[in-house]
């Protein structure tokens, strides 16, 4: 066996039981039955409902020291759900989703700044059907014996920013620009 060989199966090796034997010190996971991400959008002035029921996200944060935070996030654009089949048949449409040629959306933190006891801001990166931009969303944490805790929120984006509801659906006297995204995350392994 040569030298290269040896070196080689060390770092082998040493790749894969380093994440074994030293686990990101602060990540958390997420208890999907107890979370949820919700939009609310307005159809001639009245709120209309939505959820997206598949999605995933990766959080590692102490709240201790939030800058040193990530989060990252992907969701099925397929799993959006007005509830009403006539609804939820046309959202994967091009015109809307585009599922067929962006399946998922997702944002990425760039930065995680505290803003308060108990609350923080995450900027990042939200991408949508092909668009990425810049959102800014406030958090409040709330943490719970045992290191479980919730993470709930809510922000605006532009619909159109995004190329959601395009052709005749760009009308916003038909459906309003401004969506409004909610979240509820459950998680636990928050650092006491």
């Amino acid at each position: 066996m040569t030298r290269y060989h040896l070196t080689l199966g060390a770092a082998l090796l040493a790749a894969v039981t380093l994440p074994i034997l030293c686990p990101p010190a602060m990540a958390q996971t997420v208890v999907p039955a107890q979370s949820d991400i919700s939009f609310v959008s307005k159809q001639m002035g009245v709120p209309v409902e939505g959820r997206f029921r598949k999605w995933s996200a990766q959080i590692s944060f102490d709240p201790k020291k939030p800058e040193a935070g990530k989060v990252a996030f992907t969701i099925d654009t397929a799993s959006a759900s007005f509830g009403a089949p006539e609804t939820d048949a046309e959202v994967p449409k091009a015109t809307w989703f585009n599922v067929a040629r962006f399946p998922q959306a997702s944002f990425q933190s760039t930065t995680i700044k505290a803003a308060g006891p108990g609350k923080v801001e995450v900027s990042g990166k939200l991408t949508i059907k092909g668009s990425t931009q810049d959102v800014t969303v406030p958090v409040t944490v709330a943490s719970a014996p045992g290191g479980s805790g919730t993470a709930t929120g809510s922000f605006t984006i532009k619909r159109l920013d995004f190329k959601i509801g395009e052709g005749e659906w760009a009308d916003t006297s038909i459906v309003a620009n401004e969506v409004q995204v909610r979240f509820k995350l459950a998680f636990t392994g928050l650092p006491q």
